[in-house]
C-alpha cells in the first residue's frame, strides 16, 4: 500500500523534472503537515481500504527513524461524510405464499370434497385433481412453470398415481422434441444475422406501422402454409427468429419491460393467427388428415378433399385473418405504432449489411432442406421431427451453430420440461377414461334436452373446443375425442360432412386457447415476449371472436355451398 502511494505520488503531484531529485535529498522533503489539497489527484485515498493502517510513508532516507509521521487527513469540508443506506430487503425465496394456498386448495378441494363420479376409478379422479391444481398454478405462478410443472409430476409419482416410466413417457414425444429443435433453428436465424436480414426487409417494406408489420406475417405465414404441414415448424424455425429480430432492432426485449413496446403484440398477434392459417388448407397441419381419416370411418366421406377443405374455409377463415391483427392492436396494443422513418432507416441497414455470408447462406439451404422434406416427408417415410434433426445436424457439422449455442438456449430446455409434463398428464386423463366420462356426461345432457340439430351443433362444438383446456395436444384431442364429437353430432342428427370439418376447423382454431394447447403456443410463450395471465385473458377472447365470425359468417357461407 506504501508504495502505491508513492507511485502515484510521483506521478500527478510532481512534474517529471522533479522526480529523480526527490530522492537524492538527505532531508525530509515535507517538515510540516501536507495539505490534503495538494493531492487532490488522489481521490481514492478517501476509502478506509486504502488508506494506510500505519503513519503513511517518509521520504527521508536518514538512519535515525523519525518519531513523529504525518498521515494525510481529510477535513470534514474536504470529504464530506458519506450517509451508508440500510441495505435493501432481501426477497422473498421458494413459492409465493398465496398462489401456492390457492393452487394446492384447488386440487385437494377436487380430490377430497368433490364426489367422484361412479364412472371414475380413484386413480383417475387423483390425477384430475393434480391436474387441475397443476394447471391452476401454471395461471397463479406460485413457482417458474417449469418447476411447478416438476412439482406436479413429482406428485403423481410420490402419490402413486402414475409410476415413473409412464409419467416421464411424455418426454420421449416427437411433437414436443420438435419444439425444442425449433428453438435452435431460431438461434440459428438469430447467430448469422438471416433473421435481422430478413426482418430488416419486413421493415422496409411494412415498416411504417406496427399493424402493417403483423399484417405481412400473417398473410406470409398464410401463404406458406399448404406446403409447411406444420404449425411448430412455421413458428419456430420462421417467423419466432423474425419477431425475435424485429423486436429486438426495436428495443424490445424479452422478459423487460421493454417488451410491450412491439415483442409482445407481434408475438400474440402471430399465435392467434395461426390457428386461422392452419384451417385454411387441409395439408397445413397434420392434425387435419387425421380427422378426415377418422370421419371417414365413421361413413362420413369429404368428396375431394383438398378442394372441399379450402372452400368450405376459405371465407371464415379470411375474415379472421384479417380481423385478427386489429382486434389485438386494440385489445392487446403496442407501445410503438407509428414508425415513419423504418423504411429508409432499413434500406440504409441493408446497404451496410453487406451480401449475404457463408453461414447465412447454409442457414437458408438448411431451413430450405427442412422444408422440403417437411413437405414430402410423408412420401419419404420421414417424420417431422426426424427432418428437424437432420437440419440441427447440418448445422451443427458445419459450425453455424455448436452445442454451447444448443445448451445455453434455456427457453428450449424449459420447454422440454413443462410441456413433456403437461402432455403425459392429459394423455393419462384420456386413458384412464377422464376424457370419455366428460363427453359422454355432455352427450346424455344433450339428449335430456330434445334440442334441434343446430342447437346440438352449437352445443357440441363449443363443449369440443373448450374442453381443450384439458389437452395440452391438438392431435392428442383428436385422437381421443374427434370420433366421439362426430359420431355425437351425426346422432343429434347434424350432416355429417358440416360436422366433420367444423370439429376438424375447431381443433386448429383451440391451438391458441392456452401457452399448452398446441406446439406453437409452446413455441410463441417461451420465447418471453408474454405474460402467462395474457395468453390465458387473450386466448379465451379471440377464442369468442373467432366463434362469433366462423359462426355467422360460416353459417351463409355453408348454407351457400350446401353443406346443409
Amino acid at each position: 500500500m506504501e508504495s502505491f502511494a508513492l507511485h502515484s505520488l510521483s506521478s500527478s503531484a510532481f512534474p517529471l523534472s522533479s522526480r529523480a531529485s526527490l530522492f537524492r535529498r538527505s532531508r525530509p522533503l515535507v517538515k510540516s503537515p501536507p495539505s490534503i489539497h495538494s493531492f487532490s489527484s488522489l481521490p481514492t485515498l478517501r476509502s478506509p481500504s486504502l488508506l494506510p493502517s500505519k503513519p503513511f510513508i517518509s521520504l527521508s532516507h536518514s538512519p535515525k527513524p523519525r518519531k513523529t509521521h504525518f498521515p494525510i487527513q481529510a477535513s470534514q469540508s474536504a470529504l464530506p461524510q458519506t450517509t451508508l443506506a440500510p441495505p435493501p430487503a432481501q426477497p422473498l425465496q421458494g413459492a409465493k405464499p398465496i398462489p401456492f394456498i390457492i393452487s394446492i386448495a384447488i386440487g385437494i378441494v377436487v380430490r377430497f370434497f368433490v364426489p367422484k363420479p361412479v364412472q371414475v376409478t380413484p386413480q383417475a379422479w387423483q390425477l384430475l385433481a393434480i391436474f387441475l391444481s397443476t394447471i391452476a398454478g401454471l395461471v397463479l405462478s406460485p413457482l417458474p412453470v417449469g418447476a411447478w410443472a416438476f412439482l406436479g409430476l413429482t406428485t403423481s409419482v410420490v402419490t402413486g398415481t402414475l409410476s415413473f416410466p409412464t409419467a416421464f413417457s411424455a418426454f420421449t414425444n416427437e411433437v414436443i422434441w420438435l419444439i425444442v429443435i425449433s428453438f435452435f433453428f431460431a438461434r440459428g436465424f438469430v447467430k448469422t444475422g438471416l433473421g435481422d436480414r430478413i426482418a430488416t426487409y419486413f421493415v422496409k417494406w411494412l415498416g411504417k406501422s406496427t399493424l402493417g408489420l403483423s399484417y405481412g406475417l400473417t398473410i406470409s405465414e398464410a401463404l406458406i402454409a399448404p406446403a409447411m404441414p406444420s404449425t411448430t415448424a412455421r413458428a419456430g424455425g420462421v417467423f419466432l427468429p423474425i419477431i425475435k429480430s424485429l423486436s429486438l432492432s426495436g428495443g424490445s426485449k424479452p422478459g423487460d419491460p421493454s417488451k410491450r413496446k412491439l415483442g409482445s403484440y407481434l408475438i400474440m398477434s402471430q399465435f392467434q393467427s395461426a390457428g386461422n392459417s392452419s384451417a385454411l388448407f387441409l395439408t397445413a397441419a397434420a392434425q387435419n388428415l387425421l380427422c378426415l381419416k377418422l370421419a371417414e370411418e365413421l361413413g362420413v366421406i369429404v368428396s375431394s378433399p383438398w378442394v372441399s377443405w379450402f372452400k368450405a374455409a376459405s371465407l371464415p377463415a379470411f375474415v379472421c385473418l384479417l380481423a385478427t391483427p386489429l382486434v389485438l392492436y386494440k385489445l392487446f396494443p403496442p407501445e410503438t405504432k407509428d414508425t415513419p422513418d423504418a423504411p429508409a432507416m432499413a434500406t440504409k441497414k441493408l446497404e451496410n449489411m453487406g451480401p449475404v455470408t457463408k453461414n447465412e447462406f447454409i442457414m437458408v439451404c438448411t431451413m430450405l432442406l427442412a422444408v422440403s422434406l417437411w413437405v414430402f416427408g410423408d412420401a419419404l417415410g420421414l417424420a417431422s421431427v426426424v427432418t428437424a434433426m437432420i437440419g440441427l445436424s447440418v448445422l451443427l457439422l458445419l459450425g453455424v451453430l455448436d452445442w454451447d449455442d444448443c445448451l445455453s438456449e434455456k427457453s428450449a430446455w424449459d420447454t422440454l420440461a413443462w410441456f413433456s409434463v403437461l402432455v403425459g398428464m392429459a394423455g393419462q386423463l384420456t386413458n384412464l377414461g377422464i376424457v370419455n366420462w366428460m363427453s359422454s356426461s355432455v352427450a346424455k345432457t344433450l339428449q335430456s334436452y330434445s334440442l334441434s340439430w343446430p342447437a346440438a351443433f352449437g352445443v357440441l362444438q363449443a363443449a369440443y373446443f373448450f374442453i381443450h383446456y384439458l389437452f395440452a395436444s391438438q392431435t392428442g384431442h383428436v385422437g381421443a375425442l374427434y370420433s366421439a364429437f362426430l359420431a355425437m353430432n351425426l346422432a343429434a342428427g347434424v350432416p355429417g360432412v358440416l360436422a366433420a370439418l367444423a370439429l376438424a376447423y375447431n381443433t386448429n382454431l383451440f391451438g391458441a386457447l392456452t401457452h399448452y394447447s398446441s406446439g406453437q403456443a409452446a413455441v410463441y410463450y417461451g420465447a418471453g415476449y408474454v405474460d402467462l395471465p395474457d395468453v390465458f385473458k387473450v386466448g379465451f377472447i379471440m377464442a369468442l371472436v373467432n366463434a362469433v365470425i366462423w359462426a355467422i359468417v360460416g353459417s351463409f357461407w355453408w348454407k351457400f355451398l350446401g353443406l346443409y
